[in-house]
């Protein structure tokens, strides 16, 4: 089964990055640099909890996945975490999103089911139909509706409000469907790792697939973007990729080689903020293609996960060092 274990060493074998350590101190706010000064980060309780996906919550918080403990998590804009434990053991939470209920949704890749998390923490569970499926990357979609990927059963599902699942097959082989988003056009759009391609399936089912010019580029994180188009991360390619909705393909190289873009978000600022999970930082690209990076202050803290916060700053997760972090998206 590929699931965050294999994500974990594939990114170790592309990029050297250092395994899960313990959490190193940060650098002090007397010697950080302006641009690190944007950057703040607040531990975890629990050790080793690997936080993963982040979203933002109808409750104005911030929520995210502990894959390692069974967890999901939540911050306060003003760094206060709570923890809820999740039904399933080695259930492994991967994903999480709002959706139009009030509630948050999150994908259970080992346990292979769909979770739902009220804001005051009351977890729901809802198995998916096919087995071994490995959900990974959700996200709230037309008419109340979650869409999610299945990993290994190479299915794109969709869950309403109640929890009726249906699913479509993806029409490529072993594509090893990873992140998921709603576009400006109004059909939901997403990353195939082994496939190599952007994949874009309508309200009704019907998929279309897209090449990625960039050969073994291994697509990731994927959002909506300005200008009606949709932005993904490329892991292995070492580029910011944009595809229009007829399917025109751009690509941005980073300016560091092996920064292994992984997350990516639309922030407050109309820019596109990304996570780095080997180059230890959070990047910027506007729309025109220019890319700004930022140095998080926790050496090889892997930040993974990032998303846009109530507060009008970004917030990501740091895989390796057990934090939660927050940047600015201004000076």
């Amino acid at each position: 089964m590929r699931n965050i274990t294999f994500k974990v060493l594939v990114l170790s074998s592309l990029f050297f990055i250092a395994g899960c350590g313990g959490t190193a101190s940060p650098t002090p706010a007397a010697t950080k640099s302006p641009a690190a000064r944007r950057i703040s980060e607040f531990p975890l309780s629990t050790p080793r909890s690997s936080p993963f996906g982040i979203a933002a919550g109808p409750d104005h918080n911030l929520w995210f996945t502990e894959g390692n403990v069974y967890k999901i998590g939540r911050i306060t804009p003003t760094g206060t975490i709570s923890e809820f434990l999740i039904p399933t053991h080695y259930g492994y939470p991967q994903e999480i999103a709002g959706g139009a209920d009030g509630n948050l949704w999150f994908t259970e890749v080992l346990g292979n089911k769909i979770g739902r998390i009220t804001p005051d923490g009351t977890i729901s569970e809802f198995p998916v139909p096919t087995s071994i499926a490995s959900p990974y990357g959700i996200t709230a979609g037309p008419g109340g509706t979650l869409w999610f990927t299945e990993e290994n059963g190479n299915k794109i599902g969709r869950i309403t409000s109640n929890g009726t699942i249906s699913e479509f097959p993806v029409p490529t082989q072993k594509s090893s469907l990873a992140e998921i988003t709603e576009g400006p056009d109004g059909n939901l759009w997403f990353t195939e790792n082994g496939a190599n391609k952007i994949g874009r399936i309508t309200p009704g089912g019907r998929i279309r697939e897209f090449s990625i010019p960039t050969r073994q580029s291994y697509p990731e994180g994927i959002t909506a973007g300005p200008n009606d188009s949709v932005w993904f991360a490329e892991i292995a390619g070492n580029k910011i990729g944009r595809i229009t909705p007829n399917g025109t393909i751009t690509e941005f190289p980073m300016p560091a080689p092996r920064s292994g873009p992984f997350g990516i978000a639309i922030g407050s600022d109309g820019n596109l903020w990304f996570t780095e999970a080997n180059g230890n930082k959070i990047g910027r690209i506007t729309p025109n293609g220019i890319i700004s990076e930022f140095p998080v202050s926790t050496p090889k803290s892997s930040p993974y996960g990032i998303a846009a916060g109530p507060d009008s700053n970004l917030w990501f997760t740091e895989f390796a060092s057990n934090k939660i972090g927050r940047i600015r998206p201004t000076g």
